[in-house]
């Protein structure tokens, strides 16, 4: 375990500035995603759970797992559901500043990175708008980003990750991603993720992770397809001389065996927890897969006791039909909701982070095997003694190859399936 003088020194270095900056006298270890990474390869066939910090709920149960499991963690927060768009309370500007107090508040010694996950863009028109905005984020306190251009065509993709490279510090973690998360339809292949990832790597960028449609949805997954754990080897077999981990989205109705064995047999070290969370503080039926139990009438069943009180699910229920939500769109009663979540007794609130807490412990022991990653996180920090541990790869492309008029060409052979069009959004 680390010792209280090595904790401190970790506090003392290894805050990246933007943190130190905004909260100068605090205890909280908020740091760059890269040492999460690192930890976990240096663990090997362990994932750290990027928590979905949707409600405040998730975040202080997914806090105090993580401590008791004494792993490493990371809180996210996507753009639709955080962004200036947002659907949920918890938001890119304030989370870190939410994290920072519950740290100090409940005495959290683990590393934590705060990732902005899936900062989309959708069309060229919103590059201008995320070169002003990306950088009002870090200065609220995020730490890792994913820039998630897979909606644009391969050549797109890889020309808004270069473009938008400099607004991003050096020192933070950095996801990429192919193929929209859509599940069997418009799987990602080999081809789109050696280019983004060789188109990068020429320009001097070393991602810490990619993320794949490797068979997932995001949100409620019924389909039983999930995570096509084959498939992911073959991508990141062949990306392995860059250096780049994996992220898995979409765990929500993958059973934990399909989980393990993406830590077992891939270079997966993030994987995104939601939906599941969001449903498990509510106090809703949810099974291993991750997925809410429904009724006979396809309506999720609340469990006595459990959650939220029976008179505040019931409200939420009628707020959603008054809307015409279901299934997974019940996302959105978040932001109506969390005051008055919030306002529930403490005994209420107490049993919603507790039930959180002891789905994420279990995740993070006996599926991840994350528990411990805290001490390497940390061991990193020390040996680095500074808040940027520098990147895993190193340039290894010929950036002549990669100019704008040979991605161009390049992108033009390549082969891909992109699926039908629809809202797949997070």
């Amino acid at each position: 375990m680390t010792s209280s003088s090595e904790f401190n020194k970790a506090v003392s270095v290894g805050r990246p500035p933007n943190i130190q900056k905004r909260f100068p006298n605090s205890k909280a270890l908020l740091v760059s995603g890269k040492f999460i990474d690192l930890a976990m390869i240096k663990k090997k066939n362990a994932i750290c759970m990027a928590a979905n910090g949707r409600n405040i709920f998730v975040i202080r149960g997914a806090l105090k797992a993580a401590q008791r499991a004494n792993s490493a963690l990371i809180i996210e927060i996507a753009r639709s559901e955080g962004g200036a768009d947002a659907y949920c309370a918890v938001n890119y500007w304030n989370m870190a500043r939410i994290v920072d107090a519950m740290c100090n508040e409940l005495g959290i010694t683990i590393p934590v990175a705060l990732h902005a996950d899936h900062y989309g863009i959708k069309s060229k028109a919103d590059i201008p708008d995320a070169k002003i905005e990306i950088p009002t984020m870090f200065e609220a306190g995020i730490t890792s980003i994913a820039i998630d251009a897979s909606h644009l065509p391969d050549d797109q993709n890889l020309t808004t990750n270069l473009e938008l490279k400099p607004f991003i510090p050096d020192w933070s973690g950095l996801e990429t991603e192919i193929g929209e998360i859509k599940g069997k339809l418009g799987l990602s292949t080999k081809a789109e993720a050696l280019f983004l990832i060789q188109g990068l790597n020429a320009h001097g960028i070393f991602p810490n992770w990619i993320a794949l449609n490797n068979g997932t949805v995001h949100g409620i997954e019924a389909s039983g397809q999930g995570i096509q754990v084959d498939l992911t080897q073959q991508i990141h077999d062949a990306l392995a001389v860059y250096h780049v981990s994996g992220a898995q989205h979409g765990t929500s109705g993958n059973s934990s065996q399909r989980l393990r064995e993406i830590a077992d047999r891939t270079n997966t070290t993030k994987a995104n927890v939601a939906t599941a969370l969001q449903m498990i503080s509510w106090g809703l039926d949810v099974n291993d897969d991750g997925n809410a139990a429904l009724d006979g009438n396809g309506n999720f069943i609340k469990i006595a006791d459990q959650g939220v009180t029976e008179t505040m699910w019931a409200t939420m229920v009628a707020y959603a039909d008054n809307k015409g939500w279901k299934g997974g769109n019940y996302k959105k009663l978040n932001l109506p909701f969390e005051n008055k979540l919030q306002g529930l007794p403490r005994e209420i609130r107490d049993r919603m982070e507790k039930r959180v807490e002891s789905f994420v412990y279990n995740m993070l022991v006996n599926v991840f095997n994350a528990q411990d990653t805290a001490d390497l996180a940390i061991e990193t920090i020390l040996e680095t003694n500074g808040f940027d541990p520098g990147p895993k790869a190193k340039r290894i492309e010929d950036p002549e190859e990669w100019t704008p008029g040979k991605i161009t060409e390049r992108a033009a052979l390549i082969e891909s399936n992109e699926g039908p069009e629809g809202d797949f959004d997070d």
